[in-house]
């Protein structure tokens, strides 16, 4: 079966992959990390949604373009280790879209154009996996806590699951109880959110438990994408820091034992590209296998990149380590996406239990 992107989508890609370039290239990831209170770029995140790219998990007649073409977005977003929750914006978009009512259809187009809304969902800081909430929705209130929320503190809207369904809750006037969570990956916010605001139910029932399952689809499948762009960034990063680098008088990319090591990168990140592009065809076609095929994706794109990122550390020897050279972001970008969308290990027992006959 071919896999190969059609005439539009390789157009979106390869133009993604200019506009990311000039506009977010790896070093405007370090000014966030080092100098922004917020994580991520207003000015830049409205330029995309102008460019419809938080819309794309949409269908062609609601503006979009579908998983195939979304799952490419996050491949180059994830090779310039692009900071921010943009991969949390889509899937909020994606999912205020299947809601009905005013204030579903409002916060669709301010998301669209790029307003920060994401979902919150885990509520322990002990894992990411999705478990039941405790967060209730009573009397028009939601209350409880969200911990690890996406650049929550400065979310304009959240998407709250809660034990009576799917809430939406706007930013209050004085903003949001947030506590900041520090982790590895400071071009990615995290923030701990106590809740005790009016908001508006979307989704009760049977209708918000499969909302919230294809949410955890969509981000598995944009989280696996990324993961795909940073190995395939870091091994180009490790091949030509090998050729320019010498020892005894010869490159290192001459050596064998660093050929081998190179290529058993290489065979990890072809794989995971095979297994994020058949997923993200599986799911635009809505093929019966689909929600497996995200999870083989997510769960080998994880300890891959792992793998991958780490072993671009290792070739650029003591320098590797250092603040100055850049595989260190992708790493660190590598461990912040194995957790979300749900953990490796939680993404294998779900292959394992929905795999095909």
């Amino acid at each position: 079966m071919q896999f190969d992107l059609d005439e539009d989508r390789a157009l979106l890609k390869s133009s993604t992959r200019e506009l990311l370039e000039n506009e977010s290239p790896v070093a405007e990831a370090r000014a966030i990390m080092e100098t922004s209170p917020e994580g991520y770029d207003r000015a830049l995140y409205a330029q995309l949604g102008e460019l419809g790219y938080p819309g794309l998990l949409l269908s062609e007649d609601a503006g979009g373009m579908g998983a195939l073409a979304f799952a490419a977005v996050m491949h180059e977003m994830g090779r310039v280790a692009f900071p921010g929750p943009f991969l949390d914006l889509a899937v909020a978009v994606a999912a205020i879209s299947a809601c009905e009512g005013d204030e579903a259809r409002k916060w669709q187009e301010r998301a669209a154009a790029g307003e920060l809304v994401v979902l919150a969902r885990s509520e322990s800081r002990a894992s990411l996996d999705p478990c039941p909430p405790a967060t209730r929705f009573e009397d028009g209130h939601v209350r409880g806590t969200k911990t690890f929320v996406p650049s929550g503190a400065h979310a304009e809207a959240l998407l709250v699951e809660t034990t009576g369904g799917l809430v939406l809750v706007p930013r209050p006037e004085s903003g949001w109880d947030a506590q900041p969570l520090v982790t590895l990956d400071h071009a990615q916010r995290f923030a701990e959110i106590r809740l005790d605001h009016p908001g508006v139910l979307l989704a009760e029932g049977a209708a918000a438990v499969a909302l919230l399952a294809r949410s955890q689809v969509h981000g598995a499948l944009g989280a696996a994408a990324c993961l795909l762009g940073l190995m395939e960034r870091a091994l180009e990063l490790a091949v030509d820091y090998t050729r320019e680098r010498e020892a005894f008088g010869a490159p290192l990319a001459s050596f064998q034992a660093l050929q081998h090591r190179a290529a058993d990168m290489l065979a990890r990140t072809e794989s995971s590209r095979s297994a994020v592009y058949r997923a993200g065809w599986a799911l635009e076609h809505d093929e019966p296998d689909a929600d497996y095929l995200v999870s083989v994706a997510k769960a080998y794109a994880g300890p891959a990149a792992r793998a991958v990122c780490g072993e671009c550390i290792q070739f650029h020897g003591g320098v590797g380590y250092t603040w100055e050279y850049d595989p260190h972001l992708y790493l660190k970008r590598t461990k912040t996406l194995e957790q979300q969308h749900g953990t490796t290990a939680w993404h294998e027992q779900r292959a394992l239990d929905g795999r095909p006959a």
